[in-house]
């Protein structure tokens, strides 16, 4: 089993209703390497914050963009439209990061186009899932891409400046 590096990211300040199925995926992914956000998906944090401590938005946002330049792949559950996760996947596809968009469909809600038209089965995937698949949905995702290799030129994601 390979161990990626995982940045899972949902929503926080938009809502945080569906931080239960947040737990679930976190879990899951655990199979699959480290998650270096289990914090989204942990119930004490709320829609007003409560992220470690940090001082201002300024350290939440470098600190994210600190985890997503380090990890392999980006989880991100999409149901629950967020600012904060759209600009997160927007800087993920700027890094060339292998993405993962999970979607739960509803019938009064559709997906963004921004993120179903992203779908390119290559390094950006959307998936629509129920709570009782989560973990084909993450299996499936895994066995199709590649696993983490670690040259000189990976090893800062490995010891951070």
């Amino acid at each position: 089993m390979s161990f990626f590096k995982i940045y899972f990211c949902g929503s926080i300040r938009a809502g945080r209703d569906d931080v239960g199925i947040y737990q679930k995926i976190v879990d899951e992914l655990k199979k699959y390497g480290e998650v270096l956000t289990p914090h989204v998906a942990d119930p004490s944090v709320t829609a007003l914050g409560g992220e470690g401590g940090l001082k201002d938005d300024k350290d939440i946002h470098d600190r994210h963009v600190m985890w997503l330049k380090q990890c392999h792949v980006i989880v991100a559950e999409v149901t629950q439209p967020s600012l904060g996760v759209g600009y997160e996947l927007g800087r993920g596809v700027e890094m060339k990061k292998k993405i993962l968009c999970m979607y739960r469909p509803q019938p009064d809600k559709k997906l963004s186009a921004m993120i179903a038209g992203a779908k390119d089965g290559n390094n950006f995937y959307v998936e629509n899932y129920k709570e009782e698949n989560i973990a084909a949905v993450l299996e499936t995702f895994f066995k199709n891409i590649s696993p983490p290799t670690v040259s000189r030129l990976d090893w800062s994601d490995y010891y951070p400046m």
